[in-house]
Parts: structure tokens; sequence; C-alpha cells
């Protein structure tokens, strides 16, 4: 299965593989996206921040009335934003194309 993230400048791409059952923030890691997630998963922060394509976004299951609290906390939420790191990836997910926010912050240094 394939993911796109569409970098902050708008300009830059990455396709990653990626398989069903993964979670969409392990797998932005993986590929060096600037998503921190330093809360591992719980919803203590909102640093995995992404905006799903308009197109995609109805795919995914509803979010939790926790996430969207979570989301309130996030620099730069659109309608279709979501936290990556309760994005799990199905078969149904296949080819979904998610932003990094411009307002995101890179633990892991530059790209």
């Amino acid at each position: 299965m394939r993911v796109t993230f569409v970098h902050a400048d708008g300009k830059g791409r990455t396709e990653a593989d990626a398989h069903a059952g993964d979670v969409l923030l392990d797998v932005a890691q993986a590929h060096m996206m600037p998503l921190e997630g330093t809360c591992e998963g719980q919803m203590a922060c909102s640093t995995c921040h992404v905006i799903v394509a308009k197109e995609d976004f109805d795919r995914l299951p509803e979010a939790s009335e926790m996430e969207e609290d979570m989301l309130d906390l996030a620099a730069g939420v659109r309608r279709t934003s979501r936290l990556s790191c309760q994005i799990v990836l199905t078969d149904d997910l296949n080819g979904l194309t998610v932003h990094i926010p411009a307002e995101s912050r890179n633990m892991q240094g530059p790209r």
C-alpha cells in the first residue's frame, strides 16, 4: 500500500510504502517526515497533526472526541486535520495523501 506525504512547502512529495495495520505516524517517522508524536500515541499532545487530502478524508473512521480535543491545541488545523498517531492504515486507505502542516516541528533534524 502507498501513502503520499506532501511536504510543508506544498511542492515536495514523499511516496511511502506501508502495510495494513501500520500507524501513519510510524510510517511518517520512518520516512523522515517532521512529525514529533512525542506522546507515543497517548493523545497528550498534537505534534503529529496532519491535514488529510479532502478526497481521502471520508475514507477515515470518525475522530474520537479526545482526538478532536487534541486537535484544538494544534497549530494550523484545517477541516480535514487528524492526528497521525490515530490513523491505522487499512487496505481501504491505500493511496492516502496527507499534507504536513507548515507549523510542524521536526525533532529529527533537517531533512
